[in-house]
């Protein structure tokens, strides 16, 4: 059966004094050629009823299938003419219920609100907020959920690259982003309480952990005091610190870490043959190079032999050693022991016991010239 749609003003009869109305039969369309003013309510559909209640209803849609369409019938290229449709519910038997605006030129529902969608399930406030499941936004964005809000990224493989998805969410727990496609990986987390500047990037791309001031390409900074370990590197294996310098003039390359099969820190460059230098878990320490200290602080005993050096005489040293059982200014083992070893200033005074003992053999060997020289001539 043909539809009948009629105007408020059709609804109250045929009374042939209304201006501008004109009346056909049951069958045909009304139309009206002049402005058209319902100072009530208005139903349109197959469903309405004389005597409907509208409530606070202004303007009610009832039947079946509801429908509103925006039929753009510009017929210059130069203006816009694209149709529009609200649709409501699909008009099939056990389809969704829905409101829904569509693009009736390609047949999309570009925008659409499900049926039993909670409270506030898209807000916009009158700054322009827009809440997400809130009421309030309070910035421009404003996501609120019970449980993980979360935003998903997923590039699909419609346009011919590789499917990849990725979540941003935050908990009590911390904010993390997910490798959704492998294994829902956690690659990147904060934990709540984290302090300010904890990782911090400034604009020439140095990083801060700790600092908004970088002073190098990694500043690590902490103010807690103590002992405290700054940098970790951990591996199910061997792990090495590589310093490049990849200067075609003077290039180089320096590691220092483990090497493959071994369990001591070596400092080696990868076409050195064996080790520069190596620190074994025992403690033991080899170079295969010099050991050179180039300090200003060394003092270097050559006043030893000034001539206004006074050398201690041979009885003082042996009451010396009889007394501490070590030799004067050479610190004794258990001295050692509990400061552990200065190896420039033990190498300095070691230098001036050697030029100490170097003037007593000189000295002896005066002595022992004169004694010689008196036996000759005691003899003739």
């Amino acid at each position: 059966m043909t539809k009948v749609r009629l105007s408020a003003l059709a609804l109250l009869g045929t009374t042939t004094g209304l201006v501008g109305l004109q009346t056909q039969t049951a069958h045909a369309d009304i139309i009206h050629a002049d402005d058209v003013i319902i100072q009530f309510s208005l139903c349109v559909g197959n469903d309405c009823v004389n005597g409907e209640n509208f409530g606070f209803d202004t303007v009610r849609l009832k039947e079946n299938n509801l429908r509103i369409h925006f039929q753009d019938t510009s017929g210059s290229s130069s203006f816009p003419s694209n149709d529009w449709r609200i649709v409501i519910n699909d008009s099939s038997n056990g389809g969704d219920n829905y409101f829904a605006v569509e693009d009736s030129n390609t047949s999309r529902q570009v925008f659409r609100v499900d049926a039993g969608a909670p409270a506030n399930s898209l807000r916009v406030d009158s700054a322009g907020d827009v809440g997400i499941g809130e009421s309030n936004p309070i910035v421009e964005l404003h996501i609120q959920d019970g449980d993980s809000p979360t935003v998903r990224l997923e590039q699909d493989g419609s346009s011919g690259f590789t499917p990849q998805t990725f979540d941003i969410v935050s908990n009590e727990a911390n904010f993390f982003i997910r490798d959704v496609t492998n294994g829902s990986q956690l690659p990147f987390r904060i934990k709540p309480g984290a302090d300010t500047d904890a990782l911090f990037i400034a604009a020439d791309n140095d990083i801060g952990i700790g600092t908004d001031s970088p002073a190098a390409p990694m500043h690590i900074r902490r103010s807690t005091g103590g002992f405290l370990s700054m940098i970790e590197l951990e591996n199910n294996g061997p792990v090495a610190l590589i310093m490049d310098n990849n200067d075609a003039s003077t290039p180089v390359e320096w590691r220092i870490g483990q090497i493959p099969g071994s369990t001591d820190l070596v400092f080696v460059t990868p076409d050195a043959v064996g080790d520069e230098f190596k620190l074994s878990t025992g403690g033991n320490l080899t170079i295969t190079g010099n050991f050179i200290s180039g300090s200003t602080t060394l003092n270097v005993p050559d006043y030893v032999f000034s001539e206004d050096y006074e050398l201690r005489p041979l009885n003082d040293v042996r009451a010396f050693i009889k007394a501490n059982s070590h030799l004067p200014e050479v610190p004794s083992a258990s001295q050692i022991a509990a400061e552990g070893l200065d190896m420039n200033k033990m190498q300095m005074v070691l230098l001036k016991k050697v030029e100490e003992l170097t003037l007593y053999t000189l000295a002896q060997e005066d002595r022992i010239l004169a004694l010689s020289e008196e036996v000759q001539r005691l003899s003739r």
